[in-house]
């Protein structure tokens, strides 16, 4: 697991990093004491966990995670920070964990243990799609690798709508949210919408994606999704949820809702 550290105090951000250093399940540690140099470390290489101050001059935290979230969608935040003040906007924008300074190894590892990414599932065989928490896409029990961001939360979106047809203009207003359906974008839309296609041929996966008049859809025939079983009842899949679905895109807090409210009716 790759962690990534923001804070504007040198030997704080080294203190943290140190400590990281020595929990087994984390392997690449970067640390940073500018969040312009993080964002531009962030658009060449991957983090799994951000652990992030808040209080920062320029660019504060809340702000950092925003925009870590934007070019990496699935990378988690985790704050580390001198102040409680800030626990509601933190969590706010899906914040997997909130840390007070100072902070110990115990504390480190518990938080990243809890933001680690999602494991294969122990179903081995096909297509199988996980919603809860981050959204992840495993073929035969392998992780699926999306070059572009965008593509994986388009397919993540196409999941979302259990199988309903969504147009390519609708797609664009989910995607770039302050950007108008022009030709420009229609083009830039048609790159994401072939270099997905092209990731799921490479993983002999076709069959779960359709296109029809214009149209996008999934086929949800062709694999298993936890969101799907808790709505169809399954036992085991409203047990797994946590009260998170694919926590990096907004779009999703309409079904998270509906989760949740499913949920708490099934406990009562």
């Amino acid at each position: 697991m790759n962690i990534m550290i923001v804070d504007d105090e040198r030997l704080l951000m080294e203190d943290t990093a140190a400590m990281c250093r020595e929990i087994p399940s984390v392997g690449e540690v970067n640390g940073f004491v500018s969040a312009a140099d993080a964002l531009g470390w962030l658009e060449k290489h991957s983090a799994d966990v951000a652990l992030l101050d808040i209080d920062m001059p320029g660019m504060n935290g809340l702000q950092l995670a925003e925009k870590i979230k934007t070019i990496s969608p699935d990378t988690k935040i985790v704050f580390v920070t001198g102040y409680s003040d800030y626990a509601v906007d933190a969590f706010k924008i899906k914040a997997s964990g909130y840390l007070l300074k100072p902070v110990t190894k115990e504390d480190l590892a518990r938080e990243i243990t809890y933001a680690a990414p999602a494991k294969p599932p122990e179903k081995s065989e096909g297509v199988v799609i996980r919603t809860f928490g981050a959204f992840e896409v495993f073929k035969d029990g392998k992780p699926i690798k999306f070059k572009i961001a965008k593509c994986k939360e388009l397919l993540a979106y196409l999941v979302d709508r259990q199988g309903g047809s969504a147009t390519r203009a609708e797609l664009s207003a989910v995607l770039w949210e302050d950007r108008m359906y022009d030709r420009k974008q229609q083009k830039q839309l048609d790159v994401y919408i072939r270099a997905l296609k092209d990731t799921l041929a490479a993983y002999d996966m076709t069959e779960i994606f359709e296109m029809q008049s214009g149209s996008l859809r999934i086929v949800p025939e062709t694999f298993t999704c936890d969101a799907y079983r808790f709505f169809a009842g399954d036992a085991g899949a409203v047990n797994a949820y946590r009260g998170e679905y694919m926590g990096a895109y907004s779009w999703a807090s309409i079904t998270e809702g509906l989760l949740s409210q499913n949920y708490n009716a099934a406990k009562k």
